[in-house]
């Protein structure tokens, strides 16, 4: 198990890039993804590999607007996450980042996650430390000292997949009838034209992107690095690789402003139990192939 400050991988990606290299062990086969989370931040890059993302989060109108408008979800789910429709070892690779520590009953969700996770699959966690100096001003102070450390998309910029995607499932958009849209009102492809006697269609619009802030979070005893240790240890999963990281505090002013002086203050008083070296931990967790083995 590794322990280091930064991760190794250039550019922060690292979920991205464990799970092509996952990929490329499974070449003949469809890689499917569980993305818990869809209704804030990007997803996985996979590159070219044929893959299908299910999208899953709490229901609230922000994630729903964003969640519609991300084109790499084949379908999505919101609402209670431990009563979302999560098939057993349905999925390749479960992506969660900055959804555990927000999400009450965080135990019960990671369990229905590793219940859907095939037998040497990937678990990949991105949380705020519970048990930080940032993590207790953040569940304890107004909201407006808060700061996700989320990275967000900017305006224009499209996720890593962008590929065109038909939404499936229970969510999926229903097209247009003819005459609104539809195909009786629209010219064949390659004309130009439009239909007689109708003005020609507008340029269509780009998408926008939706800014939100993801919900306040909760901090579960789960959601932290010791409780996030202890779980894998209590359900047999393999810890393959643990890093620690300052994005909150970095999007503060880390070194330079007052949320960076406040952890210092917390760390000193509480004699460095909360500790202000990091603010957030990454975790590349895999489910055993056989589920009687022994974690080492």
């Amino acid at each position: 198990m590794t322990d280091l400050r930064t991760s190794p991988v250039n550019g922060g990606d690292l979920f991205s890039e464990r799970a092509r290299q996952y990929a490329l062990e499974k070449p003949l086969q469809r890689i499917h993804v569980l993305e818990a989370g869809c209704g804030w931040g990007t997803g996985l890059d996979l590159g070219d590999r044929d893959r299908d993302v299910t999208g899953v989060d709490l229901e609230s109108p922000e994630l729903r607007a964003y969640t519609c408008e991300r084109p790499d979800l084949d379908a999505w789910h919101l609402g209670d996450l431990r009563t979302v429709p999560l098939p057993p070892r349905a999925f390749d690779i479960v992506h969660a980042s900055y959804l555990i520590e927000r999400v009450p009953h965080a135990e019960l969700v990671l369990d229905r996650f590793v219940a859907a996770l095939k037998p040497g699959g990937l678990l990949l966690v991105h949380l705020r430390d519970r048990d930080t100096a940032f993590g207790f001003l953040d569940r304890t102070l107004p909201g407006w000292l808060r700061a996700s450390g989320r990275r967000r998309l900017r305006p224009g910029r499209a996720p890593a997949d962008d590929r065109p995607r038909r939404a499936r499932g229970a969510h999926a958009r229903v097209p247009q009838p003819a005459g609104e849209g539809g195909a009786a009102g629209i010219a064949p492809l390659g004309t130009g034209q439009a239909p007689a006697g109708e003005a020609p269609p507008a340029a269509p619009r780009p998408v926008p992107v939706v800014r939100t802030s993801p919900p306040p979070a909760i901090y579960d005893r789960v959601a932290s690095r010791s409780g996030l240790r202890w779980y894998c240890v209590m359900r047999g999963l393999v810890v393959a690789e643990e890093y620690t990281s300052r994005q909150a505090l970095e999007a503060l002013g880390a070194g330079t402003g007052l949320a960076d002086l406040l952890c210092r203050l917390v760390s000193a008083v509480t004699r460095g139990r909360l500790t202000a070296d990091h603010s957030e931990v990454t975790f590349v967790i895999r489910k055993p192939e056989n589920r009687f083995a022994r974690v080492i």
